[in-house]
């Protein structure tokens, strides 16, 4: 009775003639699939984790998926439908929408007579779905089909519909998709006007320019003083993930977005492998574009383990960005929690418990964790280096710090983790944003909810290509400009719903980081008095304030040092302290990047600029 309980394999729909069910370990062991070592130790297993008998023994090679098949074929008495060989009828789906067939796992194969066979995995949920297909003209029996041939007919039967779905998933006051050209263009023909009038008065333009860099530094340096102040006055206390898990551990679906990863393949593979969270309760999906015959090639010859998936999302139009492949992919996860991969992503082996039991012990309204992301190429060159140094002040100092302080955190694209349920509700992402992680950070913040910060890293590859490097700042810098114009198109609204300290942390990020790249030649500027040269801006602002300016600019370099140098301290990377002071040389690439991100904010708002990774070498020490 034990072993029944624990497996939770109640009958489904009863089979006329069938005996009283046997366990099904006891179903496997009968087969001489497994010995009762082996069985004993999966049901050992299951009174800590959240997890199936059937996914324990296939996370160890002891079964196959057939072998799961057949056992609960012997179980419940049920057929075993090959969907591939014998496809349903596309008719059969027309009973329910395809909401219905992705919810419940299941799909329509056969119809004779007055009975309609339904495809499933899971024979002990079945109750709920023929009570919900009791309307439907037809007795309803189960049948068994494995997930992946269930998941690929409702794909293919759905293809167009979930595509669609997928573009179209947020609601559109909250999306870019409705942009038109004439929305586009405003703000980049205000930013015209502002050169017109500069040409014609100059006095009045460079009063402008002026003070829009000024304001935008003192917002920016704002948040990273309030930042680096909340992050050195926290206590450094008992950290929730570090506590006793006390409940069952759930399953946790990650998504590993995939396009055109030639050089990644096997390496991702082995970097998920060195994770230790138990391999039943993962579930891995790896998300590739219809058309991505590169990524295919590339796992072609990859032995995936059972705790890994590849799904395929269908072709639609032109858009093919990461936030539309996600939201495909979000309704065939299984997980209670989903998190969020990058093709060259390293997680720490523990990261999926650590973010479990950060998860038990949050409060209700702690939805999201980020985890800190670093780089395990350090070394490769100088602009790896700074990358690193970069990374590290903001995830391990800045972020923390606004973290605590309660304002809106702006999610880093990858190691963030969701409860399900409130993802979906929030509607997952926004597929036209090519910043859909910052957009979902302020989403989140808008429906009343919170992102902490979890003391786990994920160590990346640094961006150490001049051009490359142009590319993604530009592409982050784009996705902070379309972001920040779609929140702010009701600011009244946008104000109520975030009030006012998190309001002004929003203009602070967004504001301060644009401005900052976009204006940073006029601070420039500030340099000719250093080489005897009378600066341009002494017609229009009084030399006192020129004074103060100087030493805004002086604090601001400092609080860069300070910050940087406690990052890099925090992560283990003291080697790159000598390094920290260079970072003023590292910045004025970004200001490329940023009329790269204004140009394409006009002309291509939608295009996404893709990184190519597997450039660098995984150094070995990584802490």
């Amino acid at each position: 009775m034990v072993e029944l309980n624990l497996q939770g394999l109640a009958p489904a729909t009863p089979v006329p003639g069938t005996r009283q069910r046997k366990p099904l370990g006891a179903c496997l062991v009968g087969r001489g699939v497994i010995n009762q070592t082996q069985l004993q130790w999966a049901l050992n297993q299951q009174t800590n984790q959240n997890a199936r008998l059937g996914e324990i023994l296939l996370s160890e090679g002891w079964i196959d998926r057939q072998n799961v098949l057949q056992a609960l074929s012997d179980q419940n008495g049920l057929q075993i439908a090959d969907l591939k060989a014998s496809p349903p009828s596309a008719d059969l789906f027309a009973i329910r929408p395809a909401e219905f067939w992705v919810s419940h796992g299941v799909a329509p194969w056969m119809r004779i007579g007055p009975i309609l066979q339904i495809a499933t995995a899971r024979p002990d949920q079945f109750e709920q779905v023929a009570n919900e297909l009791s309307d439907c003209g037809h007795t309803v029996v189960p049948v068994l089909a494995s997930a992946e041939q269930i998941n690929a007919v409702i794909a293919a039967q759905f293809s167009s519909t979930l595509a669609e779905a997928a573009e179209n998933r947020i609601d559109a006051v909250h999306s870019c998709r409705n942009w038109t050209a004439r929305s586009r263009v405003g703000p980049i023909a205000l930013l015209l006007a502002a050169l017109v009038v500069f040409l014609a008065y100059p006095p009045i333009g460079l009063a402008f320019f002026f003070w829009s860099a000024v304001s935008t530094l003192i917002l920016f340096l704002t948040l990273r003083i309030f930042g680096l102040g909340a992050y050195l006055l926290s206590p450094k206390s008992l950290s929730a993930s570090q506590e006793a898990t006390q409940t069952r551990m759930p399953v946790v679906s990650m998504m590993v977005p995939l396009y055109k990863e030639r050089e990644i393949a096997d390496a991702l593979i082995v970097r998920l492998g060195r994770l230790t969270y138990p391999k039943a309760l993962l579930d891995v999906i790896l998300v590739l574009e219809e058309h991505d015959d590169v990524t295919r090639a590339a796992l072609k010859n990859v032995d995936l383990p059972s705790w890994i998936r590849v799904l395929e999302v269908p072709e639609l139009g032109n858009l093919t960005t990461k936030p539309r492949a996600m939201n495909y992919a979000l309704d065939f996860c299984r997980g209670d929690i989903i998190g969020v991969w990058d093709a060259e992503d390293a997680p720490q082996p523990d990261q999926i418990e650590t973010v479990v039991r950060h998860f038990e012990q949050a409060a209700d309204d702690v939805v999201c964790l980020q985890g800190v992301l670093d780089y395990y190429n350090p070394r490769t060159n100088w602009r790896s280096r700074c990358f690193t140094i970069e990374y590290s002040g903001w995830f391990r100092v800045i972020l923390p710090g606004i973290a605590k302080l309660g304002l809106v955190v702006p999610l880093g694209g990858t190691t963030f983790f969701f409860r399900r349920d409130k993802l979906l509700e929030l509607g997952g992402w926004d597929a036209h944003n090519v910043t859909e992680d910052a957009d979902l950070g302020v989403r989140l913040s808008r429906a009343g909810y919170r992102t902490e910060i979890v003391e786990t890293t994920t160590y990346e590859e640094a961006n150490f290509r001049a051009w490359p490097w142009v590319k993604q700042r530009s592409r982050w810098l784009k996705g902070f400009m379309v972001t920040y114009l779609v929140h702010m198109r009701a600011p009244l609204r946008f104000l109520n719903e975030l009030g006012p300290l998190r309001f002004m942390g929003v203009q602070a990020f967004f504001l301060g980081t644009v401005g900052q790249f976009l204006l940073a030649p006029v601070l420039w500027m500030f340099w000719l008095t250093s080489v005897g040269l009378p600066h341009p801006f002494l017609n229009v602002v009084s030399p006192e304030i020129l004074k103060a300016c100087i030493y805004l600019f002086l604090a601001a370099e400092a609080t860069n040092i300070i910050v940087g140098a406690l990052g890099v301290n925090a992560g283990g990377r003291r080697f790159l302290l000598p390094w920290v002071p260079t970072l003023i040389l590292y910045y004025p690439l970004g200001v490329l990047a940023a009329y790269k991100a204004l140009w394409e904010l006009a002309a291509k708002p939608f295009f996404w600029d893709k990184t190519q990774h597997g450039q660098a070498h995984e150094e070995a020490a990584m802490t």
